[in-house]
């Protein structure tokens, strides 16, 4: 039986400079990646990926942004540092992993739903309470996932051994509102961002306009 194999177009599909807007989010150097597959041996999470570790850096090497920022991999990443620790030409691999999730977040992709619920959910109990709410966080996530049941069979072992609150423990002193600030600070950050981007992707289109 023949299989038909769908040809890329890898002219078509780079985006010349996908490579070095991750290099200058994340600090790190890509092009010194050479695919010795280190990051990947070391990652326990490499059968659940889409794509191993060191090939998601090889698509960000090859500018295929749509690719890097669609793959459940950089959702599954629990950035546990295995990948960097291994890597012999000390690329912060894990921490090229988490840009990419967030330019994934900026891009509108989200495959792995739930792993951005819950992310989603963590934040906004610590926005709000100045530290996470477990209880809370675990009753949220559990209706906004659709599976409300699902970690009811641990509530009452984790309520007798203390580790479930009925009622958040907020940071005493000023520790709240310098929580609050440091949100401020991040969604101003964050708009700015956004604005600078839809800046940068309006030139073309105005050129063409220009010189029409």
């Amino acid at each position: 039986m023949q299989t038909s194999v769908r040809s890329l177009d890898l002219a078509a599909a780079r985006d010349p400079a996908f490579q070095a807007d991750v290099e200058r989010e994340s600090g790190q150097t890509l092009a010194s990646c050479y695919q010795c597959g280190n990051c990947t041996a070391g990652c326990v999470y490499t059968p659940d990926y889409d794509f191993p570790v060191h090939q998601v850096m090889r698509l960000v090497q090859l500018g295929l942004r749509e690719q890097a920022l669609s793959c459940r991999s950089i959702w599954l990443c629990a950035t546990c540092q295995a990948c960097t620790t291994r890597c012999p030409n000390n690329i912060d691999v894990a921490k090229v992993m988490d840009v990419l999730r967030h330019m994934a977040r900026r891009a509108g992709h989200a495959p792995e739903a739930n792993v951005k619920t819950f992310a989603d959910s963590f934040l906004s109990s610590v926005a709000k309470h100045g530290r996470v709410f477990e209880a809370g966080l675990a009753a949220v996530f559990a209706i906004k996932s659709g599976k409300p049941m699902q970690d009811a069979g641990l509530g009452l072992p984790m309520l007798t051994r203390g580790k479930l609150a009925f009622l958040p423990h907020e940071p005493e002193g000023n520790g709240k509102a310098e929580v609050a600030a440091i949100f401020a600070r991040f969604g101003r950050f964050a708009a700015d961002k956004s604005r600078a981007e839809a800046g940068d992707s309006a030139k073309p289109s105005d050129t063409t306009e220009d010189s029409k």
